[in-house]
């Protein structure tokens, strides 16, 4: 990979990330590869200036992600405009976005210069939130939306649509929107089922419904999903992958549908996906 530029962004809280930083940075400039530290990460090595998080994604040509999945959720985000490619370390534990184990750092580096990869394109949301007819966040995602209650421990009630078509009134605590990637995430632990990634298709995953018959549900991709908040509720929130939350109040929409725009991973040949569930999971552990 002919890469001029490699964005470094870091998960502080690791014990770890400190030492792999300085590491990494200084393997990669004996490399004469440029690189561009977010603010997190310049200070975590004294290094003056940094590059706010928000740009970063727009000046490098592959992100070099040190953290979990939650820092590979942010990335995403971050990156959604320009679709570059992510490279995952995973210092974290359960993480079934992050490719290359702490060990296997440098190896894994040499091959991605080696063209020794593949791009895993991956499925995502976007989102808008409607409030009196004006268009009040907005927001693109790669796991899920979730719609859900406040603080109090009562029902909400929500006016489900798709295409169009009156599909539902849901009543509980809430409904997860997801993509197949978001399919391991909250959903898997509502009693969504997992998706394959590559899969072009979408998940409407209820929270607790109030009518047990209300099931999880799988649509295309090209699916539109409005969600109208139709019960009083203060605390209601749409949450976008878990780390923003937009307040909800009565009548709002939240429009949801796939995205132009992909999160495009690095992953080596021998990474397959079904390996990863078994190891995550445990399946077939005793």
């Amino acid at each position: 990979m002919k890469s001029k530029s490699i964005g470094i962004l870091t998960k502080p809280k690791f014990p770890e990330v400190k030492t792999t930083l300085l590491g990494v940075v200084a393997w990669l400039r004996e490399h004469h590869i440029d690189v561009l530290l977010d603010t997190t990460s310049a200070l975590l090595l004294n290094e003056p200036g940094g590059i706010p998080k928000t740009q970063l994604a727009q000046k490098a040509d592959v992100l070099l992600v040190l953290g979990g999945d939650g820092t590979i959720l942010s990335a995403a985000r971050l990156s959604a405009e320009r679709s570059i490619p992510i490279l995952g370390v995973n210092m974290g534990g359960l993480g079934f976005l992050t490719e290359v184990r702490l060990d296997n750092l440098y190896p894994s580096l040499e091959r991605v210069f080696a063209n020794d990869f593949a791009l895993d394109e991956r499925l995502m949301l976007a989102t808008h939130i409607h409030r009196h007819g004006e268009t009040v966040a907005q927001g693109v995602v790669l796991n899920d939306v979730v719609i859900s209650k406040g603080t109090l421990a009562r029902m909400i009630e929500l006016h489900v649509a798709i295409g169009g078509q009156f599909v539902t009134k849901l009543r509980g605590d809430g409904l997860i929107i997801g993509t197949p990637t978001g399919s391991t995430a909250y959903s898997l632990s509502a009693g969504g089922p997992i998706m394959n990634p590559g899969l072009q298709a979408l998940i409407l995953t209820p929270i607790c419904p109030h009518t047990l018959t209300h099931r999880p549900l799988i649509v295309p991709s090209n699916a539109v999903i409005e969600v109208t908040l139709t019960s009083k509720d203060d605390g209601s929130m749409a949450t976008l992958d878990g780390q923003v939350g937009v307040a909800m109040t009565q009548g709002d929409t939240a429009v949801i549908q796939a995205s132009e725009s992909r999160t495009r991973l690095i992953r080596f040949p021998e990474s397959h996906y079904y390996e990863v569930l078994r190891e995550k999971l445990k399946w077939g552990h005793s």
